[in-house]
């Protein structure tokens, strides 16, 4: 059974960085296409991010490209979030998703049509001064 652990989250300031770390265990990473997702309280949840398993292809949300930086290390069988200048409404609950199979996600279109079979528990991120 794949297992998927987040860690890295916490309290930082408006502008500040966070790098999350998700741990992938009973399986190889490399097999998995990885994603980011991302709830506030009394909203809907959100692709943040995601690195393809075929080719590291990467996909950004509008609302992070150009601050968030996804990547992944498949001897560690580890994937990380790296998040600057961070904002008060990236306030959430940061999930990390595997997809199984060969899997180019570079747009929101595919995203959204990704069955993201294993999740893990999330860690929060809140950004506040």
């Amino acid at each position: 059974q794949v297992q998927l652990v987040e860690s890295g989250g916490g309290l930082v300031q408006p502008g500040g960085s966070l790098r999350l770390s998700c741990e992938v265990s009973g399986s190889t990473l490399n097999s998995y296409a990885i994603g980011w997702f991302r709830q506030a309280p009394g909203k809907a949840r959100e692709a943040v991010s995601s690195i393809s398993s075929l080719d590291e292809s990467t996909y950004y949300a509008d609302s992070v490209r150009g601050r968030f930086t996804i990547s992944r290390d498949n001897d560690k069988k580890t994937a990380y979030l790296e998040m600057n200048r961070l904002k008060p409404e990236d306030t959430a609950v940061y999930y990390c998703a595997a997809a199984p199979g060969r899997i180019r996600i570079t747009t929101a279109e595919i995203m959204a049509k990704v069955i993201w079979m294993f999740w893990g528990q999330g860690t929060q991120v809140t950004v506040s001064s």
